[in-house]
C-alpha cells in the first residue's frame, strides 16, 4: 500500500467555470491586447514553467505582434479572472480530509508561482495538503523527474511509495512513471484516452469517490 498521494491541481482537484479560452479573450481584451490563441499560450506556458508570473507567457505571446500592450497587464488580468472563476470537482475537499488520515498527501502543480499559489488561496487550500509545491518555484517543472522528487522529499517518502494523480499524459503520467512513481490517470471529457502506464483510469466527475478504493487496492 503506498504511503503518499499527489496530486495535480488543474483540471484534477478544480476546474473554472468558464473556458479558459474565453478567460483568455477577455484578458486580452481589457488590456488592449490582440486576440491570443489557447494553443498558443500553452505552447508559451510549457517554456516558462519555472518563472514567478506569467509575464514571460505574455511576453512570448505578444514578441510576434504590433501591439504595445503591456506583458504583465496582461498576465495580471488573466490571472485575476481565472482565480474569481476557479472551483473545486464535486467531493474532492472531503476526500483530501479522508486521505490525510492514512496517507501523506501533496499537490505539485505546474506554473508560475504567484498565478498557482493564488488559485490555492482562491480555494481555501494553503493547508489541504502536507507539501504542495509550485514549478515556478523549482528548477524543473513536470514532466522532468526533479520535479516529482523534490516532491516525494517534501513528503519524506520514496518514489516508489507515491502514486501521483493528474490528468496530462506526458506531464503527469509519463512524468511520474520515469520518476519512479505510480500514477493514476483522470479522463477528462475531451481529453485523451486511457493510457497503459497507468495502473488506473478513472473518469474526472469520479474522482473522489473512487480514488480511496483504488489506492487502498495497490501494494
Amino acid at each position: 500500500m503506498p504511503r503518499a498521494v499527489v496530486f495535480d491541481l488543474d483540471y484534477t482537484l478544480a476546474v473554472p467555470r468558464r473556458d479558459r479560452t474565453t478567460i483568455l479573450e477577455e484578458a486580452a481584451t481589457a488590456t488592449g491586447a490582440p486576440s491570443l490563441s489557447r494553443e498558443a499560450y500553452l505552447e508559451a506556458h510549457r517554456r516558462n514553467l519555472t518563472s514567478e508570473t506569467r509575464e514571460p507567457i505574455f511576453e512570448d505571446l505578444l514578441a510576434d505582434t504590433d501591439s504595445d500592450a503591456d506583458p504583465a497587464a496582461v498576465a495580471t488580468a488573466y490571472r485575476e479572472t481565472i482565480s474569481d472563476s476557479l472551483e473545486p470537482l464535486p467531493g474532492v475537499e472531503a476526500m483530501l480530509a479522508d486521505l490525510r488520515r492514512s496517507y501523506r498527501v501533496g499537490l505539485l502543480t505546474n506554473g508560475p508561482v504567484r498565478a498557482q499559489r493564488d488559485k490555492l488561496e482562491t480555494l481555501g487550500w494553503e493547508d489541504a495538503f502536507d507539501a504542495a509545491l509550485v514549478t515556478g518555484e523549482l528548477e524543473a517543472g513536470k514532466p522532468d523527474s526533479r520535479a516529482f522528487g523534490a516532491i516525494t522529499d517534501e513528503l519524506g517518502v520514496a518514489p516508489d511509495e507515491a502514486v501521483y494523480v493528474g490528468d496530462e499524459v506526458e506531464a503527469d503520467v509519463r512524468g511520474a512513471t520515469e520518476a519512479g512513481m505510480r500514477a493514476v490517470q483522470v479522463l477528462l471529457s475531451d481529453g485523451p484516452g486511457p493510457d497503459p502506464r497507468a495502473v488506473a483510469h478513472l473518469e474526472q466527475g469520479d474522482l473522489a469517490a473512487a480514488l480511496p478504493g483504488v489506492l487502498e487496492g495497490l501494494e
